[in-house]
C-alpha cells in the first residue's frame, strides 16, 4: 500500500501520507517520514472544514464509492454481453430455440433495438461512401 501511495504522490505530483496502524505492532508504520507526515497534517488543519473534508476519504466512503463504480460497470458489462448474445443469435451461432425468448417482448424489443442501431450504421457508411465517390 505504501508503495502504492509512492506511485501516486509521483505520478500526479501530490503530497501525500499514510500512518498505517498495525494489528500486531506497537508502533504505527508512518510514510514518508514522521516529520514530514504531520508537516502535511498540519497543512490539512489549516485548510477550511469545507476544503479538509474534500480532501479526507475513510474506508466506508472508499468502499461505497468503489463498489458504485463497480456495479456500473457490472452493468455495462451485462449489457454488452446481451447484445452479443443477440448478435450471435441472429447471426445463427447461436440456435435460435435456446437461446432466444421469443415469447418476451422485453428480449425482442432489446433485439429490435440493436437491429435498428445496426441498419443506421450500415446506412451511414453506404452514404460516407456515396459521398467519397463523387
Amino acid at each position: 500500500m505504501l508503495k502504492k501511495l509512492s506511485e501516486l504522490t509521483t505520478l500526479c505530483g501530490v503530497p501525500a501520507c499514510a500512518v498505517v496502524f498495525g494489528t500486531y505492532d506497537t508502533q504505527p508504520d508512518i510514510w514518508p517520514s514522521p516529520q514530514e507526515a504531520c508537516n502535511l497534517l498540519e497543512r490539512l488543519k489549516n485548510l477550511s472544514p469545507k476544503k479538509q473534508g474534500k480532501y479526507m476519504l475513510d474506508q466506508k466512503v472508499f468502499l461505497r464509492s468503489n463498489i458504485c463504480k463497480l456495479e456500473e460497470k457490472l452493468e455495462k458489462q451485462r449489457k454488452k454481453n446481451q447484445e452479443l448474445e443477440i448478435e450471435l443469435t441472429l447471426a445463427g451461432s447461436l440456435p435460435i430455440e435456446n437461446e432466444c425468448n421469443w415469447n418476451n417482448v422485453g428480449h425482442l424489443e432489446e433485439m429490435l433495438g440493436l437491429l435498428k442501431d445496426r441498419i443506421k450504421s450500415v446506412t451511414s457508411k453506404i452514404e460516407d461512401t456515396k459521398a467519397s465517390q463523387i
